[in-house]
């Protein structure tokens, strides 16, 4: 082409036709049946000039409302979290721009490097001894955990699944379980508390005795509920299972992390940590375990070791990923090293420590308990009892939603994610509300105002 951002004039067109042998253009789909085919041009406005086109942009942009002019307080997994500038100025350093797998050690210290004090952040907080080089996100994070439950437990194809899992979580892994030939069982929550329901878990393990492969359970769980883990890993244990817990990295901080009561597996969603919320992505998974689990553990581990010299060096461990061996001894092939974000997330929680981070899980929790409080005036309950972290359910009363919709438009309010569009097992009006650290002492009030005047009792 003569001109890299002009479409081809009526000159260059005749040439290509020419090139391939034909007169028309039509000439090229007559393999597409005319019925199929536009018969008319298309009905697109003139060409604008490139100021008009950009006054145009911005009136379009503008219809549109993000976390910037919309107080949120959405929550199931993709919550709003305040992100110290420090972070971009780092991450935008040249240094850490580099290419996203460290394929040659020798010239990718830094990069393994960091790598290294990501899976050590990562370790702790699931409370195991190592973890992966990362993953796309929590939704397939969960379902490498699988694959490996599957191969820790000699190809069992069984799965029980708390149903207070993530129903986004779900739907992922549901993708993936017909290709897998594998079978989901439903393990109840309890009426009062929201929890796993250990007689139903009993009763599922029972049932298909000899083909579970892992328990499935998330803590804080989707109605926000924080889960007893105590004792599942000896249940799991004596059916020849695994324990696999989806875990939130902030519940870490103020409980016992999952590996405190003997988890095999733990994954998780770093979003909110450094990464910004956004429109789909790009999110980053975690996933950790114990050296015993190794050689079945997706992707790459990078560990420190010794050089000719005696100097500290960086290397890549265990490559159980297909670009690194053979494909029919790889591990998985929907891994991947998501370098920038676990980069983003690193600098993060340097910055924040672990005091930081304490006050930042502090900080959801009181305000939660603010909101708590105030709904309770106006007679809105929890869904469930128990004290969640950031998290909760709410109980509106019967056909209040379309009002609270309303409201909280004219408010600019993102009150929450209605569950019975993804639970079906739970009220039409069951609102999950979930605070940070970003939300003032007015956005709660607000939030309290709104929801008490359109779905409160009188």
């Amino acid at each position: 082409m003569s001109h890299r951002y002009i479409p081809l004039t009526s000159g260059e067109e005749k040439e290509m036709l020419q090139a391939v042998g034909v007169e028309r253009f039509e000439d090229l789909i007559q393999a597409i049946p005319s019925h199929l085919r536009l018969s008319r041009p298309l009905d697109v406005p003139p060409a604008l000039s490139e100021m008009a086109l950009s006054r145009e942009v911005r009136r379009l942009a503008q219809k549109n409302k993000g976390l910037t002019e919309l107080v949120s307080f959405l929550g199931m997994g993709w919550t709003k979290h305040f992100i110290p500038a420090a972070v971009d100025t780092v991450v935008s350093r040249s240094e850490f721009t580099t290419a996203y797998t460290p394929y040659q050690p020798e010239a990718s210290q830094g990069s393994l490097q960091q790598i290294f004090e990501y899976q050590t952040m990562v370790a702790e907080i699931a409370g195991c001894e190592i973890s992966n080089a990362s993953l796309y996100d929590g939704a397939t994070a969960l379902v490498e955990g699988l694959i490996m439950a599957s191969a820790c437990t000699k190809g069992r194809k069984g799965f029980a699944i708390a149903s207070s899992l993530n129903p986004r979580y779900r739907e992922v892994a549901q993708t993936y379980a017909s290709s897998n030939a594998w079978s989901f069982h439903d393990v109840a929550w309890t009426a009062d508390e929201g929890q796993l329901d250990r007689k139903s878990l009993e009763s599922t393990l029972a049932a298909n005795a000899g083909k579970i492969a892992a328990l499935v359970i998330q803590t804080p769980n989707t109605f926000g509920m924080v889960e007893d883990l105590e004792g599942l890993a000896e249940t799991c244990k004596a059916a020849g299972a695994v324990l696999l817990v989806v875990n939130d990295p902030l519940a870490s901080i103020l409980v016992d992390p999952p590996g405190a009561f003997g988890a095999d597996i733990v994954v998780g969603e770093m979003l909110g940590l450094g990464i910004s919320t956004s429109l789909g992505g790009p999110a980053l998974g975690y996933l950790a375990t114990w050296k015993k689990h190794l050689r079945q553990m997706p992707g790459r581990v990078v560990g420190r070791t010794l050089d000719a010299d005696g100097k500290r060096a960086y290397c890549l461990t265990a490559q159980t990923r297909e670009q690194h061996i053979r494909r029919e001894k790889a591990t998985s092939n929907i891994c991947s090293n998501q370098g920038l974000m676990t980069v983003v997330a690193s600098v993060y929680l340097a910055l924040q420590g672990p005091k930081g981070l304490e006050e930042v899980a502090e900080q959801c929790a009181t305000r939660l308990a603010h909101v708590r409080e105030g709904l309770a005036k106006a007679g809105i309950r929890p869904l469930f009892a128990g004290t969640p972290i950031q998290e909760q359910a709410f109980r509106l009363p019967a056909g209040s939603r379309a009002r609270v919709e309303s409201a909280c438009r004219t408010a600019g309010l993102l009150p929450g994610v209605w569950l019975a569009d993804h639970l079906p097992k739970v009220p039409a009006e069951t609102l999950l509300v979930c605070t940070s650290e970003t939300h003032s002492k007015q956005d709660l009030d607000l939030l309290i105002a709104t929801l008490s005047s359109a779905g409160g009792q009188a």
